[in-house]
């Protein structure tokens, strides 16, 4: 005689399955907010190259910006001797005719007539191109280049976004920037990155993943 229980299932199969493929997805869905957030990071603190900070315009605006302020000092020096010249003044106090004040350099003046924000090098260069060379790949690293320039980063984001999306658990990352000058870039070459963009990233590595697990918790 059949058991009228036969067609039960007293078990937890369907439940354990559901939440094993709950589970699976919650650490793909971390895994990718990890990736994402270390891209961002490393874009983020990449430097954009800026001629206005480079030594030898640094230098050079300086040196500019001494002669200007020379020239104001002159000026103000020949407007005190010419205020401490009774000689010099009517008796009402005005000043006698032919006698002039110098005149203080005006902004732009100090621009067009002694070049203080001037340029010796890097006049039409267009900084980002370190930041738009983050590249993003599965299973081997991806050594290509670009020559567009990124200053804000927005194109590497977006192709680390995208490539992310497609990462699973058990699939290796890449995130890399292959242009030349990379390495030195990490290690101090820019004013602007003295710490790297990598090593401060690593450092932070253990906060990233403990947030993106807090996001995705099962």
């Amino acid at each position: 005689m059949a058991s009228k229980y036969s067609s039960l299932n007293g078990g937890f199969a369907a439940q354990i399955q559901a939440f094993a493929s709950q589970a699976q997805e919650a650490i793909d869905a971390t895994l990718r907010e990890i990736v994402i957030e270390i891209g961002s990071s490393v874009i983020r603190m990449s430097p954009v190259g800026n001629p206005e900070i480079w030594a030898a315009n640094v230098a050079h605006r300086a040196k500019n910006t001494r002669e200007a302020d020379d020239y104001d000092f002159k000026v103000a020096a020949r407007n005190t001797v010419i205020n401490l010249t009774e000689s010099n003044f009517t008796k009402s106090g005005k000043l006698k005719k032919g006698v002039k004040y110098a005149k203080p350099l005006t902004k732009t003046e100090r621009v067009q007539n002694f070049n203080v924000n001037g340029l010796v090098a890097g006049k039409d260069y267009v900084g980002g191109r370190f930041r738009g060379n983050w590249m993003f790949s599965i299973g081997s690293p991806d050594n290509n280049t670009t020559e567009e320039v990124d200053p804000s980063g927005s194109k590497s984001m977006a192709r680390i976004v995208n490539g992310a999306i497609e990462f699973k658990a058990g699939e290796t990352a890449y995130i890399t920037n292959s242009l030349p000058y990379a390495i030195p870039l990490e290690y101090g070459h820019s004013t602007q990155a003295p710490g790297g963009m990598v090593r401060i990233t690593v450092a932070r590595f253990q906060q990233i993943v403990l947030e993106a697990i807090r996001n995705n918790q099962v």
